[in-house]
């Protein structure tokens, strides 16, 4: 005779930190952390199919829901399979299937689609699975590669178990560190029939298709990755992204947004946006909109804290949400509308703020350019673009796109870069932040800004050092220009010693008279002839000329220079 409870010690719900008891009754199961919290509960009527299997902390019972849910129990001895069997027979009708992992240790073999997880098999034996809960995105990352994201974890919660298994990511919580992305070569074509192991399809699922998009789209299918078409409340086609660079359409849903595009798709949640930014571009005919995510976007290695659209100005739409009027009424009240006809930047920015509930941000108003505009164009190293003085910080699109806020900032730094001519326009500004944590350099700004934003950054409290000596740089640039260009003393005279400025000006005046010898020579034989030596030795000049067509510059040195040497010596 079996107990009416069988209970464990020690057992981890799908991977949790904290081990805790587990209870096996008639009507079902449950778990309870040890250190006190939120229990776990599963009814024996929603217990499908149960494995046994080798795992991290001991032994493992999988117990696959028929829902669609999947819940792991680890840390069972190895002793306890006979009891375990007879529990799952007697009480849930179920075997217990003990399962044998493959530990060959091959990265080849083959993916198996399950009702609630992917199995990647090696040799008929499974190497690994992964629960469609856990994965939150998949791309298309090569011809014939798949890349397949993780969904992270968010907040504190142990588990967040509902019995569906639609919480994303509860088993991230697990550790410190994390598995994000995992990518598969997948070559050749297949049927999908094929591919799902043998179910059967209609004669269009019969064609061969690309083995990697039939397994993209089964992928996206099975792991509820994509809302249906009829959950969509508006879409955008074909917009302008500068970061990631490409053009997107944008499907919004209740709780998300998904970006499309010809070779990526993101899946992003409206809860992981934390800034909203409206910038309008400095050429008066575009808007950006500029996203911040936290966690950021990842493409590959490379990732994208700032999502950067861009919009014409003067394009205009007529949109129809794909809402009823009790939602319009009660959930979206005050927050959107149910139809819109204005410009398309606008109708996005209302869109977005509605539906992920966050403030939008615009550029400050105490500050605009001398050219009465609020992007000032510069460049981040060898990355041209705008720098905008928002309310609490700059903002730098497009790409890098950096933000820096006014709080961080130790103190800014107006400095000038470069040799003597190309700093005479534009200066550099070095934001340097609190507690050590580096500094940023803008460069390339027009000087013609700068008094505006040294004004600015005073009313904002930040603390200003302007290392630009503007009078007396500017002073001497000018006298040297003045200096050079009336002189003729500079150009044929002896040379004073100017040190390394001496330098640069010799390099290009060496540049200008080799390709124009012939012009100085004449201007040298007009003031010769204002000297009073008359015409007849224009008449030589333009005899030896004709004499000598093929070195003309020669031969008119040597013509000219004979007289002067008579002249000096009489």
């Amino acid at each position: 005779m079996m107990a009416a409870i069988e209970s464990f010690d020690n057992i981890y719900l799908d991977l949790s930190k904290e081990n805790g008891k587990c209870r096996f009754a008639e009507n079902g199961l449950g778990w309870k952390p040890a250190g006190g919290g939120d229990a776990f509960t599963l009814d024996q009527s929603n217990i499908a199919n149960a494995h046994w299997s080798r795992a991290a902390k001991g032994y493992e019972v999988k117990i696959l829901q028929r829902n669609s849910g999947i819940t792991q129990l680890d840390g069972f001895q190895q002793e306890d399979y006979e009891r375990l069997s007879k529990i799952f027979k007697n009480w849930y009708s179920t075997n217990l299937e003990n399962k044998e992992h493959s530990l060959r240790g091959w990265n080849w073999g083959k993916t198996e689609f399950g009702k609630a997880e992917l199995t990647f098999n090696v040799q008929n034996r499974p190497s690994f699975e992964v629960p469609y809960s856990e994965i939150s995105n998949t791309n298309l990352a090569g011809r014939n590669e798949i890349a397949i994201e993780f969904a992270l974890a968010e907040g504190d919660k142990t588990n967040g178990h509902n019995g569906a298994g639609k919480g994303k990511g509860k088993r991230a919580l697990a550790g410190k560190d994390q598995l994000v992305e995992m990518r598969f070569y997948i070559p050749g074509t297949t049927t999908r029939k094929e591919a799902e192991g043998g179910e059967a399809g209609s004669d269009a699922d019969e064609e061969a298709k690309n083995a990697v998009t039939l397994f993209y789209d089964t992928l996206i299918e099975k792991a509820d990755i994509g809302e249906t078409a009829g959950d969509t409340i508006a879409t955008f086609l074909d917009v302008l992204h500068l970061t990631p660079r490409g053009r997107f359409d944008i499907d919004m849903y209740d709780a998300s947004f998904r970006l499309r595009g010809k070779t990526y798709d993101y899946k992003l949640q409206y809860e992981h946006i934390k800034k909203f930014m409206v910038l309008p571009k400095p050429d008066d005919l575009h808007f950006m909109l500029c996203i911040g995510l936290d966690p950021p976007l990842r493409q590959g290695q490379t990732r994208y804290p700032f999502i950067v659209m861009q919009f014409k100005q003067d394009e205009e739409v007529t949109l129809d949400l794909n809402l009823s009027e009790e939602q319009l009424n009660g959930k979206y009240k005050d927050k959107l509308l149910g139809h819109y006809e204005q410009p398309l930047h606008q109708v996005v920015t209302y869109i977005f703020k509605g539906l992920a509930n966050k403030k939008v941000t615009t550029p400050a108003k105490d500050f605009t350019t001398h050219r009465q505009q609020y992007g000032i164009k510069c460049s981040i190293k060898a990355s041209e673009g705008f720098l905008y003085c928002l309310e609490k910080a700059f903002m730098f699109v497009p790409k890098p796109a950096t933000y820096i806020s006014y709080e961080q900032t130790q103190s800014v730094t107006f400095s000038r870069v470069g040799g003597a001519v190309s700093a005479l326009s534009t200066f550099d500004i070095t934001v340097l932040l609190k507690n050590g944590a580096g500094s940023s350099q803008f460069s390339n700004i027009n000087r013609e800004d700068l008094k505006a934003l040294e004004d600015f950054f005073k009313l904002k409290g930040l603390r200003v050092k302007n290392e630009i000596d503007e009078d007396a740089n500017l002073l001497a640039a000018a006298m040297r220009d003045e200096v050079m260009d009336s002189s003729e003393e500079e150009v044929v005279g002896p040379k004073a010693d100017r040190g390394s400025a001496d330098e640069d000006e010799e390099s290009v005046d060496d540049d200008f008279r080799a390709e124009s010898d012939s012009d100085v020579a004449e201007e040298y034989d007009s003031n010769h002839e204002s000297d009073g030596s008359g015409s007849q030795e224009s008449d030589v000049d333009n005899q030896v000329d004709d004499d000598d067509d093929d070195d003309d510059d020669e031969g008119g040195k040597e013509a000219k220079a004979p007289p002067k040497k008579k002249k000096k010596t009489v």
